[in-house]
């Protein structure tokens, strides 16, 4: 089995079409934000409003437990959307959104991405892409935290931090391998002294 290719998710093609359609159409109703580091833009459990495109930067969604643990679920970037499913069934959002680095995001109002939804075409079929993609990447993370150690694990996810030039917390890199920062810490401890064996 491969290595997840995508531990930092992108979709350039949902991208260029939002920015196509603001070039196009008077799309006032679509707006710019410009959100810091450690900003919450989605809140698990609220009714969502907008429908974000990412144009810039990296977010994680992550769901919080009871118990008050975090488990996040990925790693998101350019063209990556956020929102969609709670519009689609109309609930509460499933999950939180938070930028890690400088984000930039396209705000589209429900109601704007519900009509793209029932009268282009085009954005459909890129919709429904993204939701497949994301299924089979959800499945493939899933089955390859099964299949292999941590300390495997780990290592690919520095590299991800390395490759993608982002920094990811302790914190973060623990609740997304789903481990205590015990865990994390002992399994980091033990490859850095590896690493210097070699």
């Amino acid at each position: 089995m491969s290595v997840p290719k995508i531990m930092l998710r992108t979709n350039l093609e949902f991208l260029h079409f939002i920015e196509k359609y603001i070039t196009e159409h008077e799309a006032g109703k679509i707006s710019i934000k410009h959100l810091a580091p450690k900003t919450r833009f989605i809140n698990q459990g609220e009714k969502i409003r907008d429908i974000f495109i990412i144009k810039e930067g990296i977010t994680k969604c992550f769901i919080s437990e009871e118990n008050g643990k975090d488990f996040i679920i990925e790693f998101l970037g350019k063209g990556e959307v956020v929102g969609e499913l709670e519009a689609l069934k109309d609930i509460s959002c499933l999950c939180n959104v938070e930028s890690i680095s400088d984000v930039t995001v396209y705000a589209v109002p429900k109601d704007l991405f519900l009509q793209l939804i029932a009268e282009n075409n085009h954005f459909t079929n890129i919709l429904l892409q993204e939701l497949s993609t994301r299924i089979i990447q959800t499945s493939s993370r899933a089955s390859f935290q099964q299949s292999y150690t941590l300390a495997f694990g780990l290592p690919k996810l520095l590299q991800l931090q390395q490759e993608a030039n982002f920094e990811i917390s302790k914190e973060d890199m623990a609740a997304y391998l789903g481990i205590s920062i015990r865990s994390f810490n002992r399994t980091l401890k033990l490859l850095m002294e590896k690493k210097g064996k070699h």
